[in-house]
């Protein structure tokens, strides 16, 4: 099995008949006909249910489509490093990440390298973990920040040096804003704007009976709207809102105190392009911390 026959075959798999996929390659049917039967011989097994409209794959076929994929990422990275080991290193880097303020690690990080190296480009989405994970595992993310726990025998991971602090984001003329700090018991009976990949970490444990909770978000911009407008109470992270000057909101630290510390992740088993792997090095170069 060579490369080109890699690349039919997914064009096969792409485009649904042997003829489309002919006139997308440019190639006669017949003869791509004959390479795909060929490819089955060589194999001994069949790769096609061959329908009248479109093809559909069989259990092996659909074990080489993914083979099939794996081996042209492997000949484009390697295509890449070669490049780059005769030219000034580019690239992109995509990082997933939970909203946290120690996401600062990571800016730093990659301001470092573009410095170094004008032609790399850095890519952030941010969500939740479940959202993240989802994406890190179908290669649309090479790292996800994350706050909760995973697998370590999928995934390498890095524990960033800072932490965040868990608070009550809240109206300034709520009955709760005159206080310095925010117990649970304070909560009881609120309504609460809760973060849906922090819920198990706030509770720890504890009763959640009188818990009213009348929300979720992932993304607290959104949450502060909400709060704003008068939906309740938003449990987050520090710093991540703006509650200076005329801002008719403002943050108030839970007690006794609660933190949560992030996790970069990046997945085992794959080839990592060089941009990335330079990425992963200027991280651990520049931990223990930066501080704020």
């Amino acid at each position: 099995m060579d490369i080109r026959l890699m690349q039919y075959y997914l064009a096969v798999v792409r485009e649904g008949t042997i003829s489309a996929a002919a006139e997308a390659l440019h190639v006669s049917q017949p003869a791509l006909s004959r390479q795909m039967k060929d490819l089955e011989e060589e194999l001994g097994v069949t790769l096609f249910q061959r329908g009248s409209r479109r093809i559909t794959l069989t259990e092996e076929g659909m074990i080489l489509r993914k083979r099939a994929e794996e081996m042209l990422r492997l000949m484009q990275l390697t295509e890449a490093e070669l490049t780059q080991a005769r030219d000034t290193i580019t690239g992109e880097i995509h990082i997933g990440a939970g909203e946290s303020h120690a996401f600062h690690f990571l800016s730093r990080a990659a301001g470092q390298l573009m410095q170094e190296h004008p032609g790399i480009r850095v890519h952030v989405v941010s969500g939740d973990t479940a959202d993240l994970m989802d994406q890190l595992n179908n290669g649309l993310l090479d790292f996800a920040l994350i706050f909760s726990e995973f697998d370590r025998s999928l995934y390498h991971s890095l524990v960033l040096p800072q932490e965040d602090r868990f608070g009550v984001l809240m109206r300034r003329d709520s009955a709760l804003a005159a206080r310095e700090i925010v117990t649970m018991d304070d909560l009881t009976g609120k309504p609460l704007l809760i973060s849906r990949a922090a819920d198990g970490q706030l509770w720890n444990g504890e009763d959640t009976r009188d818990i009213n909770v009348v929300g979720t978000y992932n993304l607290i911009y959104n949450a502060s709207l909400m709060v704003e407008d008068g939906l309740g109470y938003a449990l987050c992270f520090d710093r991540l809102i703006n509650v200076s000057g005329d801002s008719a909101l403002c943050f108030r630290p839970l007690f006794p105190e609660l933190h949560a510390r992030g996790t970069l992740i990046w997945k085992r088993y794959q080839v990592l392009s060089p941009v990335v792997r330079l990425f992963i090095q200027t991280l651990r170069e520049l931990n223990p911390p930066i501080t704020a």
